[in-house]
């Protein structure tokens, strides 16, 4: 028998066990219909039926320094290079359970060499380390091995592992795409807060103005005689308690840019220069198409994640099953032994074995393996029906956010003109001695609250719009294979 026919013997093998192998072990697995997860078909809440493209969301709030941060974050952040590094030794575990399924080959080489002994004879050093002695003269021995094994997988244990390792790194992919989405609508949230917290802090400023220019007048008329020193106190704890607001929200304007600057993988502040030259609160659309509930399926990738987890642990129960079945493995080896190169496939010596065994006492320990991997599965099957519903939970409660604030702006708007009208005339009136410092002071209140809310309601609206966006799975692609950026590792090979 020649090496090549041996090796080419030794590899028949993984053939036969495939011929060999009945189905495998455990059940199949069978994605659940929107129906039977407790999908409605049309949202409990009006919503735009058409579905949009919201695979770059925010770009529709026609703001650039919102758009270079949110992809910035897509390149840079930290928790997204943290995901990829799990996503990658899912792979990694992939390959090894996919290895399993082809049988194990090693190989052996030795050589000695002859002594010549006084009295004429030579020590021979055999591969096996044994000395021996012949007559006289030098000699070389050389020895070649190949030792081959498999398992074959009559019940498809190492297929159920190998399904369940497939599904595992799929599920790492969503959760790559799940990290994704959550880091480019909290740097959106962070980026609204940041511009509500400017707006807030030109209220305030403005405000702080008028206040210096009541408190001038309430001198003058104090110092006139015409009132007491009454209003005067009253200007200056009206003005004190208006610019004791304004460090606290510059302390909550520099904790949003931080947020932003680690978000984009920066040192905190790195962003501030962006974000120096103001800008509104950005609006975004009117209305987003959120499509048909059953959407929810495709678009989250936090759902997908879950039903890949419930895959996985369904094939864990055919892993499981299969220890219980009896293991039927096959080993060969092929050796051949000569004195020189040129001999050393002259003869060639091989065998083939084969053997089986089966667990006959466990104290019960397989068997629980595969009633544990039956409640895995039924806890993955009800984190997946619940991820479904916190979804719809997620959609709705943005879509009553998104209406909310919108009409808490359009109430705000009326109440900042009425107050404004109010505050100047009663500007007027106390200059000209018509009205008393505590009515000034309550207009000018109310105007103060009237703009923050007003400011407030837009933000609300904006963080609303992210959130719904967020909430209807916008920030990636659905149609895209994120488990290929496994083979593409960013950082430290």
């Amino acid at each position: 028998m020649t090496l090549r026919a041996g090796i080419d013997r030794l590899l028949l093998v993984p053939l036969a066990a495939g011929l060999l192998a009945s189905c495998a072990a455990g059940p199949d697995y069978k994605p659940q219909s929107a129906g039977q997860l407790g999908v409605p078909e049309q949202w409990s809440v009006t919503a735009a039926a058409q579905a949009e493209d919201i695979t770059r969301w925010w770009r529709n709030f026609d703001d650039p320094v919102l758009t270079q941060l949110v992809e910035q974050a897509a390149a840079a952040n930290l928790d997204l290079e943290q995901a990829l590094a799990r996503l990658r030794q899912a792979r990694e575990s992939l390959v090894i359970s996919r290895a399993a399924l082809f049988p194990s080959l090693s190989g052996s080489g030795s050589a000695g060499r002859s002594e010549a002994l006084r009295g004429g004879g030579t020590a021979i050093t055999l591969p096996d380390g044994t000395v021996t002695q012949t007559g006289g003269g030098g000699r070389s021995s050389l020895a070649l091995g190949l030792d081959a094994s498999y398992q074959l997988d009559l019940f498809g244990g190492n297929r159920r592992a190998v399904e369940a390792s497939r599904a595992q790194f799929e599920s790492s992919g969503f959760d790559y795409a799940t990290t994704l989405l959550t880091v480019e609508s909290e740097v959106a949230r962070n980026y609204v807060l940041a511009r509500a917290y400017q707006a807030q802090l030109a209220n305030a400023r403005a405000s702080l103005a008028i206040q210096d220019e009541n408190l001038q007048i309430a001198e003058w008329r104090v110092l006139a005689g015409l009132v007491s020193s009454v209003d005067q106190e009253q200007a200056r704890a009206s003005r004190a308690q208006t610019a004791a607001g304004i460090p606290q929200i510059e302390q909550q304007y520099n904790a949003a840019v931080s947020r932003i600057s680690v978000l984009t993988g920066q040192a905190p502040g790195g962003v501030k220069p962006l974000l120096e030259s103001v800008r509104p609160i950005p609006r975004g659309p009117g209305q987003v198409g959120a499509g048909i509930p059953a959407n929810v399926l495709r678009q989250r990738p936090d759902v997908r994640a879950a039903e890949r987890q419930l895959a996985a642990t369904t094939a864990q129960i055919g892993v499981a099953k299969a220890q219980l079945l009896p293991q039927l493995t096959i080993s060969g080896s092929l050796d051949t032994n000569a004195s020189g190169f040129g001999s050393l496939f002259d003869t060639i010596t091989g065998g083939l074995f084969g053997g089986i065994s089966q667990a006959i006492f466990n104290a019960g320990r397989l068997g629980a393996q595969v009633r544990s991997s039956r409640a895995a599965a039924d806890g993955a099957f009800a984190a997946y029906k619940s991820s479904v519903l916190v979804a719809l939970e997620d959609i709705e409660n943005a879509v009553i956010a998104l209406r909310s604030a919108e009409e808490r702006e359009r109430q705000f708007a009326i109440a900042f003109d009425a107050s404004n009208n109010s505050a100047l005339l009663a500007r007027a009136q106390y200059r000209s001695g018509l009205t008393d410092f505590t009515t000034l002071n309550t207009q000018e209140s109310a105007l103060i609250s009237a703009r923050n809310g007003l400011v407030q309601a837009r933000s609300d609206r904006a963080t609303a719009l992210i959130a719904l966006y967020d909430a209807l799975g916008g920030g990636w692609d659905p149609t895209s294979d994120y488990t290929e950026l496994a083979t593409e590792p960013r950082g430290t090979d």
